[in-house]
């Protein structure tokens, strides 16, 4: 390797992209187009990177494996951070299993990294978390392992494992400063101040008041009977009842929280689940029909009990009943969740992340830009949405990822 090659090398490793283009602006072999798609990547060119980069894959013969293979670990990079979400992880793993195989193992932990945050990005944590408990544990330089830190504390965050994630945290600044970059810094610092934005309401006996995530945490361990709307479950310390796909049931039972100790009249649960204005027969009878149903549901959790007005929610084992609110309740709020990290989405990509139909996702798009609340750019496949963050806006709480069981 020539000696502008290794002074590009180094000043990208320190995160320096414009020293590194100077030393290799001009020159198109393989190891300079490589390099220039890195630097142009560090620079938020990433549609140029990307051409780079191919083009730098191609250069390299057949028996380049490892620079070929080094190429596609740099294209992945940019994938998540241009929210690709669809670009073949495939060619990831035979680029990671060509660089173990040929014993380069740093480049093959950075590529376990990427798999690692695109995981995460989607809300896949028992399948990161299993990635994370078998690797072995080798040395890291600086910038992989603030990297694998800031992996590590973000499950550990969407988990509801404070004091774990901090530490994380913790070791990801420690290691970003070590490597003098400063873009991995402002991410490390960016990331801790979800400890101090408010992530729920909580919601009981008639107040409210705001969250922040080591509370959350905190309620959820107290043995308290806790709606979750974030999640749309209802849970104690150690059992968690999913009713996401209960719509009716968990506006019933929101209502019931809200309202203990006292009861809930009949005309106000109509209103809640079914819109209802007027209530007739039919309307009263489909309400029994769903009260028995939500018994059913929290048999190990509470009871529900008819009341001369209404209804009452009585747990079987918790002194306290309470509801677990967003700080801020929207309409289509998992979409706003995720368009809130200020990054550019396409519809695809928020469809796998979410776990929603392209056409589901598309319509909420549609309205929340009719509402001003996001803004698009180019067409057809090439079409972004983005919003600057909003404040005060729950990200951690309504982005997919199951919470602890207790």
């Amino acid at each position: 390797m020539d000696s502008l090659i290794t002074a590009a090398a180094r000043a990208l490793a320190a995160g320096d992209p414009l020293g590194a283009l100077k030393h290799v602006a001009l020159r198109d072999d393989a190891p300079a187009l490589a390099l220039r798609g890195i630097a142009m990547a560090q620079l938020g060119e990433l549609d140029r990177a990307k051409m780079l980069l191919k083009s730098a894959a191609r250069a390299f013969g057949s028996r380049e494996a490892v620079a070929r293979a080094r190429c596609v670990v740099a294209e992945a990079e940019i994938a998540p951070v241009s929210r690709e979400l669809t670009w073949p992880t495939r060619a990831l793993d035979t680029a990671r299993a060509t660089l173990e195989a040929h014993g380069d193992g740093l480049n093959a932990a950075h590529a376990r990294n990427l798999e690692l945050r695109r995981l995460l990005l989607i809300g896949r944590l028992d399948e990161a978390e299993r990635i994370l408990a078998g690797l072995a544990p080798i040395p890291l330089p600086p910038a992989l392992a603030a990297a694998r830190a800031l992996a590590v504390a973000g499950i550990a965050i969407r988990r509801l494992r404070t004091r774990a994630a901090r530490a994380a945290l913790a070791e990801a600044g420690q290691a970003a400063i070590e490597a003098k970059i400063p873009a991995l810094i402002a991410e490390v610092e960016s990331a801790s101040l979800v400890f101090s934005a408010p992530a729920a309401r909580l919601v009981a006996r008639g107040d409210e008041r705001p969250l922040l995530l080591d509370e959350v945490e905190s309620l959820l361990a107290s043995g308290t009977l806790v709606v979750d709307a974030c999640r749309n479950v209802v849970r104690d310390e150690k059992t968690i009842v999913p009713l996401a796909t209960r719509p009716v049931l968990f506006a019933l039972l929101r209502a019931l929280a809200e309202a203990w100790p006292a009861d809930v009249s009949r005309s106000t649960l109509l209103a809640r689940a079914f819109r209802a204005r007027h209530a007739d027969e039919s309307h009263r009878a489909r309400l029994r029909v769903e009260m028995g149903r939500l018994r059913a549901e929290l048999l190990t959790l509470a009871d529900v009990r008819a009341t001369k007005r209404g209804f009452a929610l009585v747990p079987r084992h918790a002194s306290e009943v309470v509801v677990l609110a967003p700080p801020v309740e929207e309409q289509h709020a998992a979409v706003l969740a995720f368009l809130a990290d200020g990054e550019s989405w396409s519809s695809s990509a928020l469809a796998i992340a979410l776990g929603l139909s392209p056409r589901t996702v598309q319509r909420a798009l549609e309205q929340l830009a009719a509402a001003g609340k996001v803004q698009s750019y180019g067409r057809g496949p090439a079409r972004r949405w983005m919003t600057p963050p909003v404040p005060d806006f729950p990200t951690t709480l309504l982005l997919p990822g199951p919470l602890p069981s207790g």
